[in-house]
């Protein structure tokens, strides 16, 4: 998780500070829980670099990717292109922006690390975004095993998630924590990710 950064400019700058932030590889549950999805629209949300969303052309989805940072927008768009790809890449804040409801087959937020407020209106307007029978895919640094993170108020657990959505309208697919190893400031370290995917009724 990145300092605490809250506009456009903050992002803007921590992505000029190198080349490449991330290390152009799909976040591990992405692809763990995407894989056994039927590829359809896809919204990749704090696209960042586009990864993400790269992963997901490759696999057959229609992507509409999203960030607040142009900087990590223009080189998600020249890789993309390199590679062949038609992703729709868009300067969006979903905070205050929502994405329009009902659109996608999958919505994924990757580490889209908030306060709250105002995680919760976020979620819940990102679950908004997910059409009938589509999903929701949130996966986040998990409390427990982040107890040292600079801005705990932005960690939030599985049961939070799942929480902020009507059991009548939404099938729980996915809700528990995975550990995982990754480079960290130069180091492996292991991490525990939250993960959950919900299927909204058709």
């Amino acid at each position: 998780m990145t300092s605490n950064m809250t506009s456009s400019a903050d992002w803007d700058g921590f992505y000029r500070e190198q080349s490449a932030i991330w290390s152009g590889e799909p976040n591990a549950q992405l692809v763990a829980e995407a894989t056994r999805l039927a590829p359809g629209s896809a919204l990749d949300v704090g696209c960042g670099e586009g990864a993400d969303a790269m992963w997901l052309a490759q696999h057959g989805w229609d992507v509409t990717a999203v960030d607040v940072s142009d900087v990590a927008l223009e080189r998600a768009r020249a890789h993309s292109t390199s590679l062949g790809h038609d992703i729709a890449f868009h300067h969006l804040d979903v905070v205050t922006t929502p994405p329009a409801p009902h659109t996608y087959d999958l919505v994924s937020a990757q580490f889209f690390q908030l306060e709250d407020p105002p995680r919760s209106q976020a979620m819940r307007s990102l679950g908004a975004a997910v059409a009938p029978g589509g999903h929701l895919l949130v996966v986040g640094h998990y409390p427990a095993g982040h107890a040292g993170a600079n801005h705990p108020e932005r960690l939030f657990t599985t049961d939070e998630i799942v929480g902020l959505f009507s059991p009548g309208d939404w099938h729980v697919v996915t809700a528990e924590t995975r550990e995982r190893t990754a480079m960290q400031r130069g180091e492996m370290t292991d991490l525990l990710d939250g993960v959950v995917l919900l299927r909204r009724a058709g």
